[in-house]
């Protein structure tokens, strides 16, 4: 391609047009889009002025496939919004001189056990936590700690391997859980962590860092099911959420004990009977469309705004909408063969508030719920509504699951 001689954001990873399209589509409209990613762009080949492919896992490959870029055009900044990418973005930016985390930072925002020592030291509410390598030393931890406990993968995401444990005897099956899913973590952290459970209401704090200063945009309620495991299964943005002065202080404590000094931060925690408790920090923006419902309940763009810090900019911080966003991940009855598969409303100028409608199994497919299915083979589907309160939002999704029909053949 032509060198162009107006600066590029260059994104790496983060494409998956599901859960990742609007986050291209938002920073498109406002910058030049260079793509490092493991394939050509295919859906978002009209938003990208040029690409690279590489392993975005990679920093050596990421650096390299950015010098490229680099020697074509002027490179304003670097963002991502995949979890595995955090490092080896951070190290390109630093390669080419432009705002971002050093990789010791998104290393310890990646590797859990790092993360839990980092809250120690800088007094952020958190969890006991102990990194061991065999269920032997597992069983010794959770004995020391106390049960019930969790057991997860140092440095993976998603809640994958991540699992409740409430006696010495649930202990094996939650240990080949948690360390068939540590054999596939990222390569920022190792082991399997045993950690104080946390109870209380499950939360996270969207929020915005610039040279070091963070601030609190929005504050998403979770719902977690699928116990003993933790799959979220639906998200609630409110933009008058009252909880949001009270857990900004403990977000930005956090944030700045790990040394992130950049960037879009999903800082997840727990309402425990003691206050709010860290459970970690993700340096990117939430997963499961939760930028878009900030953006739906507030206006704030966090593509664009993660763009913004991305080149330097300062961002606009200030909201244009008032209201409730929130999504509904849809799961079959059982695990099986998807053989029903279907909604009786559908968005339009009678349902305003249904703003998407999304399948992602199709008929004849196979389902499998967790523990033993995964993201891409559990979930049949999403729903996305607002409303002007969350109670509001509740009834909505209450009503579209009355007209909703799924069903398995085993």
């Amino acid at each position: 391609m032509s060198r162009s001689t107006r600066p590029l954001l260059v994104v790496v990873g983060g494409t998956d047009p599901v859960y990742r399209g609007y986050c291209v589509e938002q920073a498109a409209a406002a910058y030049a889009i260079a793509l490092i990613d493991t394939k050509p762009p295919s859906a978002q080949l009209g938003l990208v002025v040029d690409h690279e492919v590489a392993d975005t896992h990679d920093p050596l490959a990421v650096v390299a496939a950015g010098l490229a870029l680099a020697a074509r055009h002027p490179i304003a900044g670097v963002v991502t919004w995949d979890e595995y990418a955090l490092v080896p973005a951070a190290e390109l930016a630093a390669r080419l001189g432009v705002p971002g985390n050093t990789a010791a930072a998104m290393t310890a925002c990646r590797d859990k056990a790092t993360g839990r020592r980092l809250f120690a030291e800088h007094g952020v509410p958190s969890a006991t936590s102990t990194r061991v390598d065999t269920i032997a030393e597992a069983t010794v931890a959770a004995r020391l700690t106390g049960f019930p406990v969790v057991l997860k993968p140092s440095s993976h995401a998603a809640s994958i391997g991540v699992v409740r444990v409430d006696s010495c005897e649930g202990l094996p099956a939650a240990w080949e859980f948690a360390a068939s899913g540590a054999g596939q973590q990222g390569p920022e952290g190792s082991g399997v962590l045993v950690e104080e459970y946390l109870d209380g209401p499950e939360i996270s704090v969207e929020c915005v860092t610039r040279r070091g200063v963070t601030t609190a945009l929005a504050v998403t309620r979770k719902e977690v099911a699928f116990a003993p495991y933790f799959e979220e299964v639906g998200h609630t943005v409110d933009a008058g959420d009252p909880l949001l002065a009270q857990v900004a202080p403990v977000a930005a404590q956090a944030v700045r004990g790990l040394g992130v000094t950049d960037g879009i931060q999903h800082v997840e925690m727990r309402l425990t009977s003691s206050g709010p408790r860290i459970i970690e920090v993700n340096a990117r923006i939430g997963g499961d469309l939760i930028g878009e419902l900030v953006r739906l309940a507030t206006g704030l763009d966090l593509p664009r705004i993660a763009a913004d810090v991305a080149c330097g900019k300062a961002p606009d911080l200030t909201p244009t909408a008032h209201a409730t966003a929130a999504i509904k991940i849809l799961y079959a009855p059982a695990s099986g063969v998807l053989s029903a598969r279907h909604l009786a409303a559908v968005p339009g100028p009678e349902r305003p508030w249904l703003h998407r409608v999304t399948w992602l199994r199709e008929i004849g497919e196979q389902v499998v719920l967790p523990p033993a299915g995964d993201l891409d083979t559990s979930r049949v589907g999403l729903l996305v509504v607002t409303a002007d309160s969350p109670a509001a939002a509740r009834g909505r999704l209450s009503l579209l699951a009355d007209g909703l029909t799924l069903s398995v053949t085993p």
